[in-house]
């Protein structure tokens, strides 16, 4: 039983070919942070939060600060400040309405995606607040799900924006993640020669992102 995907998702990946695809994606997927999610995560100076109202509407909402100020506090957990904004409260208010949130972690300089899946609290403000001068509300975070998206379209400014945007004619780049050795069996037949074509297998420890060529 899919954790990620129900019907409407099968419909499509039907429609594109991508099952097995998106079959390996999710086993991929993991509940508690790896190395490289925690240096990510504790590294990053802002992230994207989302939450939803009692109505079932979402909003999603930046939120900044010095690196290191979103703390992994477990296996599965982790903390982050709420810094005083314009009062409106939303996504706090809808944390404690109805709890359940995501996080995407965004690297610029190095286009890479962390995305996260997880049920919020607000914390008590204890002695774990005096490490967040200025918070006005600390975010307790019981993860459910981590998993890494592709970066292959995120820009590095407004003036170079990634060389993975379909062009004029619709051309891009094979992007170089469907190459990995994690991936081998999982695409679709026009996918695998498309990976063919692009030079092969490449394995995960040689992989340096979307805008750097393989280390082989």
């Amino acid at each position: 039983m899919s954790q990620l995907y129900g019907p409407s998702h099968r419909r499509l990946h039907d429609q594109f070919g991508t099952g097995r695809l998106a079959n390996r994606l999710e086993d991929l997927s993991h509940a508690e942070f790896d190395d490289a999610d925690r240096e990510f995560i504790t590294n990053a100076p802002m992230f994207f939060l989302s939450t939803v109202d009692t109505l079932g509407r979402p909003t999603v909402s930046y939120k900044g600060g010095a690196p290191g100020f979103v703390r992994i506090t477990g296996s599965s957990e982790l903390l982050f400040p709420s810094y005083d904004g314009n009062g409106m409260f939303l996504s706090v208010g809808n944390i404690a309405a109805t709890a359940n949130i995501g996080m995407l972690f965004i690297d610029f300089e190095n286009p890479r995606r962390l995305r996260l899946q997880g049920v919020a609290r607000i914390a008590e403000i204890d002695a774990q607040s005096a490490d967040y001068p200025g918070a006005q509300l600390l975010i307790s975070v019981q993860i459910e799900r981590i998993f890494v998206n592709c970066g292959r379209y995120i820009h590095r400014t407004r003036e170079r924006l990634s060389a993975h945007v379909p062009d004029e004619n619709g051309l891009q780049p094979f992007p170089i993640w469907k190459r990995l050795d994690l991936m081998e069996g999982a695409l679709s037949d026009a996918d695998q020669q498309k990976a063919d074509a692009a030079g092969g297998i490449v394995p995960i420890t040689c992989y340096r992102g979307e805008d750097e060529p393989p280390a082989l």
